[in-house]
C-alpha cells in the first residue's frame, strides 16, 4: 500500500484554515480541509494528529483519509477538497418518440376494471406493447409531469 506524505505550503495551510474557520462550504470540503490540516507534516503544520485520532474526531474511516491524501498528491488541492463527479454515463431510455407513445396510451381508455391509468399500468402496457424492454413507473410519472398530464395520478 502506498503511503502519501503531506507537506503543505504556507499558502495551502492558510487556504485550508480559511475554509475551516468561515464561509459556506460543503461537508466534504470541511472534512477534507480538517484532514489535510491534521496530517500535514510540513514546516507550517499546526501539529500532526494520528490517523486514528482523526478518524475518532471526524467519525470517518481510515480509507477516507487515504483517499483525501491520494487526491491531494495526484490531482491537487481543489480535487482533494471537492467531491468527485460521477463518471457513469446513463443512456436515456425515453426519447421524444417514446414520450409520445406514453402520452397516447395515457390519453386512451384505461383497461377494463380500472377507472383511470395508473403509472404502474402505463409502465406495464409499454412493456406489453414491446415499445421498451423495461421502464419504471417513476419514469412514466416524470414524462407525464413534464407534459402536465400527471394531475391526480
Amino acid at each position: 500500500m502506498v503511503k502519501y506524505r503531506i507537506k503543505l505550503t504556507k499558502e495551502e495551510v492558510l487556504e485550508l484554515q480559511k475554509i475551516v474557520s468561515k464561509g459556506f462550504h460543503s461537508t466534504q470540503t470541511y472534512r477534507a480541509a480538517y484532514v489535510l490540516l491534521n496530517v500535514d507534516e510540513g514546516g507550517f503544520s499546526l501539529g500532526k494528529m494520528t490517523n486514528e485520532r482523526i478518524c475518532e474526531v471526524l467519525k470517518i474511516n481510515m480509507r477516507t483519509i487515504d483517499r483525501i491524501k491520494k487526491k491531494l498528491v495526484e490531482k491537487g488541492m481543489s480535487a482533494a477538497l471537492e467531491r468527485d463527479k460521477g463518471s457513469r454515463i446513463y443512456e436515456k431510455k425515453i426519447d421524444g418518440d417514446m414520450e409520445a407513445k406514453i402520452i397516447s396510451i395515457a390519453c386512451s381508455e384505461p383497461p377494463k376494471g380500472f377507472a383511470k391509468w395508473s403509472l404502474r399500468l402505463l409502465a406495464d402496457k409499454m412493456v406489453e406493447l414491446q415499445y421498451i424492454d423495461s421502464i419504471s413507473y417513476v419514469s412514466i410519472g416524470n414524462v407525464l409531469k413534464k407534459t402536465n398530464l400527471n394531475r391526480g395520478k
